[in-house]
């Protein structure tokens, strides 16, 4: 029998039906089939075009077909960024005449000769096509660097096909932004804090450190000049704490020199004290004592149960996006009593694996939704039937998208968030949501939440 594609149909799934699985039931690292993707309305995390803005003053290029061009195009415009963007469209006759080298040069050197000022640092964004083709890139920057030697370029890639093996591009873009770095003569009072999209919050642990002991903080997020950015080349040691942002930090180590120190991103009490001591012995510095460690782990205690003394059996979704290990912040609330009952994920981090493990042991029934699988377009209406609206807090974007809440703790990529003050500062986030309530669907549809850093 013949149907009209086009016919209106009201489809809809309970919430039976949208795909998840019970952690006790889960593979870890995949616990869902990789297959057709959907994409969340969710868009506070942040995009190749974002990330690189933060190199002040440089200029992106983005060469690939028109179609791919729109979604990087409408970012620059709504970062109020064009006039640090451009783009060079490949067409069909690129394809088949094999000028995509030439197009590339050709087009490139032609928005540099119109701009109205000389960047001094341009970003070059080739595509999968490049790839498929096995264009030349080594000859067109070596070419683009003779041209214009005043000029620092760096590669970069908005390459689908890269994001099932090797670096991601997340974490390439990330190594990108610190290839533009000049070698210069380290200092021992200077270090940088690299991979991070948002600024390291001046509470967190880490800056109470670094800060505590006189050092000199780099951070590209607090860079207003190029010039500003290339004294983070004087830094004797780059910490990251982002696990996407370690790539690129043994890759700036061995090129300029200096040492990486890859902090864990952590709500577990013990590997906190671990990785923080392990800082502390690269920098020189005395460790933590046992009575300031006390002292942290109390102030953690006291905030976790004046959270579960205000939101009582509230049910709590978690999503990956609020930080690097939604599965250790699962752990450490349901721990306390909290009642997390849906972590939105659609693979366990390495980190996560330890926090994995216990909860399929201590929390067999938590259950794990996929954010890509297709079936999620229908999980808002499906967790309202079952639940109603707002009875979910979420934290993070996406688990607010697919509970339909205005409870929500509106933070991305851990918010700048390290060490006891990430749980502590979670906490606090957890009750001001449970108290105010929020305009879900205007503020997750922004793009890149707190971009705004990269156009100071």
């Amino acid at each position: 029998m013949l149907k009209k594609v086009n016919e209106k149909q009201n489809i809809k799934l309970s919430a039976a039906e949208i795909p998840h699985v019970r952690i006790a039931d889960a593979n870890f690292p995949a616990p869902f089939r990789s297959g057709l993707e959907y994409s969340s309305p969710a868009r506070g995390t942040w995009n190749i075009v974002h990330t690189g803005m933060l190199i002040p003053e440089a200029h992106e290029i983005f060469v690939c077909a028109a179609g791919c061009l729109r979604g990087v195009v409408l970012t620059a415009a709504e970062m109020d960024a064009m006039d640090r963007f451009s783009t060079v469209a490949i067409r069909e006759n690129n394809l088949l005449d094999g000028d995509m080298e030439d197009l590339v040069i050709e087009g490139v050197t032609d928005i540099l000769n119109k701009l109205p000022k000389r960047p001094p640092a341009v970003l070059v964004y080739t595509s999968c096509v490049h790839h498929f083709t096995g264009v030349d890139l080594d000859m067109i920057y070596a070419t683009l660097r003779s041209r214009f030697p005043d000029i620092d370029f760096t590669d970069c890639y908005m390459n689908p096909i890269m994001r099932k093996s090797g670096l991601t591009p997340d974490q390439l873009m990330r190594s990108r932004l610190y290839m533009l770095l000049h070698e210069r003569e380290k200092k021992p009072e200077a270090v940088a804090i690299i991979g991070n999209d948002l600024p390291t919050d001046e509470d967190s642990d880490l800056m109470k450190l670094l800060k505590g002991a006189g050092l000199k903080v780099h951070e590209i997020t607090s860079c207003r000049t190029y010039d500003e950015y290339q004294q983070m080349a004087e830094s004797s040691v780059y910490i990251s704490y982002n696990p996407d942002a370690a790539p690129g930090g043994d890759m700036l180590a061995e090129r300029l020199g200096g040492k990486h120190y890859a902090l864990k991103f952590s709500f577990d009490y013990d590997e906190i004290d671990e990785t923080f001591a392990g800082l502390a012995e690269v920098l020189g510095l005395e460790p933590r004592s046992e009575e300031e460690i006390a002292a942290l782990r109390a102030d953690c205690e006291r905030e976790l149960a004046e959270t579960k003394a205000l939101i009582g059996d509230t049910p709590v979704s978690i999503d990956y996006t609020f930080c690097p290990r939604p599965l250790g912040l699962a752990k450490l609330l349901l721990d306390h009593g909290i009642n997390v009952i849906r972590v939105y994920a659609d693979g366990i981090p390495g980190g996560d694996r330890a926090a994995f493990d216990s909860l399929q042991k201590e929390h067999p029934d938590l259950m794990i939704y996929p954010t890509v699988h297709p079936g999620m377009r229908f999980a808002r209406t499906a967790n309202v039937d079952a639940q109603g609206e707002d009875k979910v807090l979420a934290i993070g974007q996406k688990a607010a998208a697919f509970e339909e809440t205005r409870r929500f703790v509106n933070v991305v990529e851990g918010g700048g968030m390290t060490g006891y003050e990430a749980v502590t500062r979670t906490c606090r986030l957890i009750r001001e949501a449970f108290r105010e309530e929020k305009e879900m669907r205007e503020l997750v549809q922004i793009k890149g939440l707190g971009c705004e850093v990269c156009l100071r």
